[in-house]
C-alpha cells in the first residue's frame, strides 16, 4: 500500500481514538483471517523478531506498523507461548520513542541474561534530510514484560557501510555471546559482519570482521542473517536481496536461504565447509526467517509469510502479514529438515479418510501419499468447477508443483502464479496445513518447504483430487 511518508511516519499519539476505531472495524471485514496463525491486530506485520526461550515461556515479538498496510514507525508487538502453537499477545511493545530509534524500532534478536531478557535490535533514525542513521542498540525486558532502553549506542554505523546496516542475532557459540549484523558495503555487496561482546558483557561489543560464508557477494543486501546450530552443524539463515539467480533459481521478488557448514572459526571468521545456498522454503511467501538454539539444543526458526514491496489483497483491508507455523530443524542424510513441532499435532480433530469435499471451513491439516512414479493433482481452495489451488506431484519426474492461478484474488502475478521444487523418485509424503488464506506445504517431513498467501473467493472451500492416485487423511484443526 502506498501512502505518503508524513502518514507512514506520523507520531503515534497524533492517531486519533476514532482513526483507530476506523482501522479496527476495517480490519475485522476482511474475509480472509487466518485462525492458527499470528497475525496483526491491526496494520503490518512482518519480520519476527526477539524469538527467545525466557521465564518458562517461549517468547516471539512481530515488527508492526499499526496503522494500515504498509512500512512506516515501526515498533515490536510482543506474544507468548507455551506450546509454540498458541501465542497471545500480551500488551507490551517495544516502541519508537527514542533519540535512537526515533524513525522506527527495526528487527533483532533476544536472549536470556540472568532475570532479564536481553533485547538487541536496529534503531532507525534520520535527520531533517531524511538521512538515515541505523544504530544498533539493546534493551531489556523483565519478567513482568517492563522495558528499559540502553542510553548508549552498542554499534555504531561503520565506516565502509551504506546506511543498510541493520536486523542484530545475538548467539553463544563456546560460552562467548557472539552478533551477525547484516550490511551492504560501499560497492552496494551485500555481506555479513561478525561481532563479540567484550568480556561477555553485552554493553559492550567489538568487530571480529566480516563472515566468510562462501557467498559471492552477488546480492546488494543481506537481510535477517541467523546462524543457528543443528547437531553441532552451524547453519546460516539469511535473506540475500538481488542475489544474482545464476547463483540460485528463484522466483519471488527475494529468497530465503542457507547453508549448511561444517564448523565455525570465530578467529577468521569464517564457517567452514559450507553447502550451496538452498531455498529455504519454495512457495510465494517466506522471508526473513529467525531462529534460535533452545537450552536442550533444539534449534527452532519462524518465518514472515511476507514479502518487501509486494501489495496484498488484504491491504484493503488495513492489515497484511501473517507468522509462519514455529518449525523445529534436523538434519538428515545431509539435508536440512523443517517440520512444525510436535504441537500442532494436537490440534487434530477426528481423522476422515481424504476424498472430495464440496465444502470445508478451510481450516484443516492432510497427510497424503502419492505413490512412486506416479503423477496426482489435488486442488485445495476448490469451487464447484473444480478450480483453486493446484498441487500436483510427479514422482516420475521428481517434481512438485504449486499453482495459485486459478485460486481468489491474484496478485503479484510479475513474479509468476507458480512455484516448484525438484523430489527424488519414490513414495512422497505430504503434510499440507491449510488456514482460511494461508498455506504450508511439507515434502517427506519437512525436506522441502512451501508457504503461501492464498485469498480464495467465498465459494472456494472445497478439495478436489483432479487425477491420479492419491491416499490420505482429512484432519480439520480446532484451535
Amino acid at each position: 500500500m502506498n501512502l505518503p511518508t508524513e502518514v507512514r511516519y506520523r507520531p503515534y499519539a497524533d492517531w486519533t481514538a476514532d482513526e483507530i476505531k476506523h482501522i479496527e472495524e476495517n480490519v475485522a471485514k476482511s474475509p480472509w483471517h487466518a485462525t492458527y496463525h499470528l497475525e496483526p491486530k491491526t496494520g503490518l506485520l512482518n519480520d519476527p523478531n526477539g524469538f527467545s526461550y525466557f521465564n518458562g515461556k517461549f517468547h516471539l515479538f512481530y515488527q508492526n506498523w499499526p496503522f494500515g498496510a504498509a512500512h512506516g514507525l515501526k515498533q515490536w508487538v510482543h506474544t507468548e507461548s507455551e506450546d509454540l502453537v498458541h501465542f497471545t499477545e500480551t500488551g507490551v511493545k517495544l516502541q519508537p520513542d527514542n533519540p535512537h530509534d526515533s524513525h522506527g524500532a527495526y528487527s533483532g534478536s533476544a536472549y536470556p541474561i540472568d532475570d532479564k531478557l536481553f533485547i538487541f535490535y536496529t534503531g532507525n533514525v534520520r535527520d531533517e534530510n531524511w538521512v538515515r542513521d541505523p544504530l544498533q542498540v539493546g534493551a531489556w525486558m523483565d519478567k513482568d514484560g517492563n522495558i528499559e532502553k540502553f542510553d548508549q549506542v552498542l554499534i555504531q554505523q561503520p565506516s565502509d557501510v551504506t546506511e543498510h546496516f541493520r536486523d542484530p542475532q545475538i548467539f553463544v557459540y563456546q560460552g562467548q555471546f557472539y552478533a551477525i549484523i547484516g550490511a551492504q558495503n560501499l560497492n552496494k555487496q551485500g555481506f555479513i559482519r561478525l561481532y563479540k561482546a567484550v568480556g561477555n558483557d553485552v554493553h559492550n561489543w567489538e568487530l571480529v570482521g566480516d563472515l566468510d560464508f562462501g557467498g559471492t557477494g552477488s546480492e546488494y543486501m543481506i537481510e535477517c542473517p541467523n546462524l543457528v546450530f543443528v547437531d553441532g552443524k552451524p547453519v546460516l539463515l539469511y535473506s540475500p536481496q538481488g542475489l544474482d539467480k545464476s547463483e540460485l533459481n528463484y522466483d519471488n521478488i527475494y529468497p530465503n536461504t542457507y547453508k549448511i557448514c561444517q564448523a565455525f572459526d570465530t578467529e577468521k571468521p569464517a564457517l567452514l565447509g559450507a553447502s550451496e545456498i538452498h531455498n529455504l522454503d519454495y512457495g510465494f511467501e517466506a522471508y526473513a526467517t529467525q531462529g534460535f538454539n533452545m537450552p536442550d539444543g533444539r534449534a527452532l526458526i519462524v518465518s514472515w509469510i511476507g514479502l518487501p514491496d509486494v501489495d496484498y489483497p488484504t491491504d484493503q483491508y488495513d492489515y497484511q502479514g501473517a507468522m509462519s507455523l514455529v518449525k523445529e530443524l534436523t538434519l538428515k542424510d545431509g539435508k536440512l529438515y523443517q517440520y512444525p513441532v510436535a504441537a500442532m499435532a494436537e490440534l487434530r480433530g477426528q481423522a476422515e479418510n481424504l476424498a472430495d469435499k464440496a465444502q470445508t471451513n478451510n481450516t484443516y491439516e492432510l497427510e497424503v501419499t502419492v505413490k512412486a512414479n506416479s503423477k496426482a493433482e489435488l486442488i485445495l481452495f476448490a469451487d464447484k468447477d473444480g478450480k483453486g489451488l493446484s498441487l500436483t506431484v510427479d514422482t516420475e519426474n521428481g517434481q512438485v508443483v504449486l499453482d495459485r492461478s486459478q485460486a481468489g484474488q491474484q496478485y503479484a502475478t510479475e513474479f509468476g502464479t507458480s512455484r516448484s521444487c525438484q523430489i527424488d523418485n519414490h513414495d512422497i509424503t505430504l503434510n499440507i496445513f491449510v488456514d482460511k488464506s494461508i498455506v504450508e506445504i511439507f515434502v517427506n517431513k519437512g525436506e522441502k518447504v512451501f508457504t503461501s498467501r492464498v485469498f480464495p473467493d467465498t465459494d472456494q472451500t472445497g478439495i478436489t483430487v483432479k487425477s491420479g492416485s492419491i491416499s490420505g487423511t482429512y484432519y480439520e484443526l480446532n484451535y
